[in-house]
């Protein structure tokens, strides 16, 4: 597979693609005697923009897939366009102009694809409005991630910034308020205001967030943990912050 191009699989994952771009597809590739009523819409529609769909064994989709469950259908797609810092001022634009206050979330070296892939589709059903990410030591997009992410990764947009401090004052400067998750403080999440212009952010898996992006938040706080567990797994805890923030928020 060239440089230039992408894998991707899941019937979630692929319906969601062809909806959104269409024109990214190269090909496409279909479990031989799979069409269901779960494939059957795909394959209508991959028909109705002329993307080209071959049958072929499971051994092919497992070998192209490189052993990730498929579901019997997989795709090579060209690379949609790579966000970045400077897409963030016409993101918060375009949230305003719906009247909408600004909702971001901030992955700080998350690399896992699979906590990156829950957490989109956590912030899809909160109405996150973009997932911002280091450039360097964080997951990218690939099929696993769109996989888990059932159609979210084409949704929500994910903004890779060179420098992550930088560019949490860059949303301050527009108003944004920042609150950042950790373990160290006394302050629990259901205590403070999470309303308004706001983005929350996550640390790396098992680390946390690094110094100086702690540094840059405007709030910290915590999960209460009533177990023996000493934390939760970032995608779980990304959920439970979003969606006190949805109901602060009044979404």
């Amino acid at each position: 597979m060239a440089k230039n191009e992408e894998i991707v699989f899941g019937i979630h994952a692929i319906n969601a693609l062809i909806q959104s771009a269409p024109e990214r597809f190269i090909e496409m590739w279909l479990l031989k005697g799979r069409e269901d009523e779960r494939l059957m819409p795909i394959i209508n529609l991959a028909r109705k923009y002329g993307i080209s769909a071959q049958m072929v064994q499971r051994k092919v989709l497992d070998d192209k897939s490189k052993g990730e469950q498929h579901q019997g259908i997989v795709a090579r797609v060209k690379p949609g366009k790579t966000l970045s810092e400077n897409d963030l001022d016409d993101i918060i634009a375009s949230a305003e102009k719906q009247k909408k206050s600004p909702f971001f979330l901030i992955l700080d070296g998350v690399t896992d694809p699979h906590n990156l892939g829950a957490c989109l589709r956590n912030a899809d059903a909160a109405g996150v409005q973009a997932i911002i990410v280091p450039k360097d030591n964080a997951a990218k997009i690939t099929g696993t991630v769109r996989k888990v992410a059932v159609g979210a990764a084409e949704s929500v947009p994910l903004v890779q910034v060179t420098n992550l401090a930088r560019t949490m004052k860059q949303l301050q400067k527009a108003g944004v308020w920042i609150v950042g998750t950790a373990g160290e403080t006394d302050t629990c999440l259901y205590d403070v205001k999470l309303s308004g212009s706001i983005a929350l952010v996550m640390g790396a898996e098992g680390k946390g967030m690094r110094r100086l992006t702690r540094e840059n938040c405007d709030q910290l706080v915590k999960l209460p943990m009533a177990g023996s567990v000493s934390s939760l797994n970032v995608s779980v805890a990304t959920g439970i912050c979003l969606f006190e923030m949805v109901r602060q928020r009044g979404l």
